[in-house]
């Protein structure tokens, strides 16, 4: 899939800033914008990167401006975490989820 992450985006900062999180990975057309959290880090979450890259699939099929409106619409009439295409890239991020680690810290052994 060809994509880009941005390190460090105001964009995503923003965002962090809206939904009161302490990291945030948002998707805009083809780039993975980060604030929060390092590429190496994200890139480890195999669940995070699968939801990221359900969002640029959605960008894709809707076209850049189009996806942005639908997504902006959706929101707005059922809230962000209800919104469908939200709904969808956690369904897709969850497949994942049982392979990542990275947010979990195992015991030595």
């Amino acid at each position: 899939m060809d994509y880009k992450i941005v390190e460090n985006s105001w964009f995503a900062r923003i965002a962090r800033m809206v939904l009161k999180s302490r990291n945030v990975a948002m998707v805009l057309g083809k780039s993975i914008h980060l604030s929060g959290v390092d590429r190496a880090t994200f890139l480890r979450d195999e669940g995070w990167v699968a939801h990221e890259f359900c969002h640029i699939r959605q960008f894709q099929e809707h076209g850049y401006l189009r996806f942005l409106w639908l997504y902006l619409v959706e929101s707005v009439r059922v809230g962000y975490y209800n919104n469908k295409y939200e709904v969808e890239a956690r369904v897709e991020g969850m497949k994942h989820r049982r392979y990542s680690t990275s947010l979990v810290k195992l015991p030595q052994q």
